[in-house]
């Protein structure tokens, strides 16, 4: 498949501090958080004008899921317009705050886990066609994202070291302060399931496509971190497709089926030298560094015999070549303003030098979440990218996700998000979904949009004329959505 719909889903962790007084709950902030969407969209689901779906999820959690978008400089740019919007909620909740004398700070955080240990997703969608084989991809997937956390992990310090998970326990840095690979890592626990949450494993099988179920499937991929950094973003969701189309092209690759997947994540992600070798189910063991190579290598061969199918992947495989050269001579200077691990790693370690510290100390966690804080000058990592230590995908300079927080992608998404629009202006309830856009009303309108390539449709274009007939005879100003 040369052309692919992809997107990023995220949900963030929200806190609401007060000096010398008492916060208010999660809930309670999300509640308030999500209070204006509720007044113009009449739900805390809503769709936006920029096609992405926005929601107050399970958990007192904002999850902010991407339109479709059809490259990988899109898919950055729209995850990014996610952490504008929400930040633009925070602020204005802030402001409600202190005129009401409430006061206080609300931070939002796109991390993978909470003080308490509870964990939170970053998930990554990847259209694939109904033909391919499902069992087949699922088998050669999962080894792979096992062992991806080495070029896409986002960091995380454990200052009393690893924690031991009953029967998939492991020794390593045990009581020690210690650094990893991932966030989610020791949250997952099965390879592939239905179930989100329950099981928690590395791929959804959940078969809800959002598009033609006669054409495509949707690979619902739920083991990744939330990436700070676009370069990280970018390399996570290229060599994800890269794989998958090598894949889906047939190409004969050798069974690294993996004897326990979970506890190879743990034991991968608590390594930082990629070596701790890893049962697979032929007797064999295997280090991480070893696979991601053997991966490597297999898609190389691959684009050299088939070429590049877009104007990233040059980029994508000498990201992805440098980051297992640099875990592998542990210099990571080559990559340490690149990948989030790396970067936030590097950070963390130049304050405990100067401090005569490690990383149990208490203002190490708090640099680790700080890192994770999504608001321009206060979050660590939106400080570095503006003081220009962390890097920006090449040939952007970030007035792209401020545009995507407006402008959809040319996919479907282009389609829903034109009605959004002209729905608000029109003063008419809507009930959307990825697939389906129905205004209602005492005559209800229902447009279907099963392809995702889609960026014109004549049911759309009536509904959108009739949309804007009824806004220019509108007096009053519609509801602004909350977009920036």
């Amino acid at each position: 498949m040369d052309r692919r719909i992809m997107g990023l889903e995220t949900e963030f962790g929200i806190v609401h501090r007060v000096p010398d007084g008492t916060p208010m709950t999660p809930d309670d902030t999300a509640r308030l958080l999500f209070r204006p969407i509720v007044e113009w969209g009449r739900s805390s689901n809503v769709f936006l004008p920029n096609g992405a779906r926005l929601y107050l999820d399970v958990g007192s959690h904002p999850e902010y899921a991407t339109a479709e978008c059809a490259s990988i400089d899109d898919a950055v740019a729209h995850d990014r317009a996610g952490e504008l919007i929400v930040d633009d909620m925070r602020r204005k909740l802030e402001a409600k705050l202190a005129a009401e004398r409430t006061g206080g700070s609300v931070y939002l955080f796109k991390n993978n886990v909470d003080s308490a240990g509870n964990s939170f997703g970053s998930h990554e969608n990847y259209m694939i066609a109904r033909t391919t084989r499902f069992a087949r991809l699922i088998a050669h997937l999962i080894p792979f994202l096992v062992t991806r956390q080495l070029i896409a992990g986002a960091g995380r310090v454990h200052p009393t070291g690893p924690v031991a998970f009953g029967q998939r326990s492991f020794t390593q840095n045990a009581g020690e302060p210690s650094y990893s690979f991932s966030q989610r890592a020791d949250h997952i626990w099965e390879d592939s399931s239905s179930s989100t949450t329950r099981a928690r494993p590395l791929i959804n099988t959940r078969d809800e496509p959002h598009a033609d179920s006669e054409r495509f499937r949707r690979l619902h991929v739920i083991v990744g971190d939330s990436t700070m950094s676009t370069t990280t973003t970018a390399l996570r969701l290229g060599a994800t497709d890269l794989m998958l189309r090598m894949v889906e092209a047939g190409n004969a690759m050798n069974d690294r089926t993996l004897v326990d997947p979970a506890l190879a994540l743990r034991q991968i992600s608590h390594d930082l030298t990629g070596t701790t070798p890893i049962e697979l189910s032929d007797g064999s063991k295997r280090s991480a560094l070893d696979l991601q190579r053997e991966y490597l290598e297999t898609v190389q061969r691959f684009v050299q015999a088939n070429g590049a199918h877009h104007d990233r992947v040059e980029w994508v495989l000498d990201l992805w070549e440098r980051t297992l050269t640099a875990v592998e001579s542990q210099d990571l200077t080559a990559i340490d303003t690149e990948i989030d691990w790396a970067i936030k790693k590097k950070l963390l370690d130049s304050w405990v030098a100067r401090n005569g510290a490690d990383y149990s100390a208490p203002r190490v966690a708090q640099m680790d979440l700080a890192y994770h804080d999504i608001a321009p000058g206060r979050g660590l990592f939106r400080i570095l990218e503006e003081r220009g230590m962390a890097a920006r995908l090449p040939g952007t300079d970030g007035s792209e996700a401020e545009q995507a927080t407006d402008q959809p992608p040319e996919t479907r998404a282009k389609i829903r998000g034109a009605l959004v629009r002209a729905a608000i202006e029109a003063g008419k309830h809507s009930t959307i979904d990825w697939v389906n856009v129905k205004i209602n009303g005492p005559t209800q309108q229902i447009v279907r949009l099963r392809d995702p390539f889609l960026t014109q449709d004549d049911g759309a274009d009536a509904m959108l004329a009739d949309l804007q007939a009824v806004a220019a005879s509108r007096q009053e100003e519609p509801p602004a959505p909350p977009i920036i």
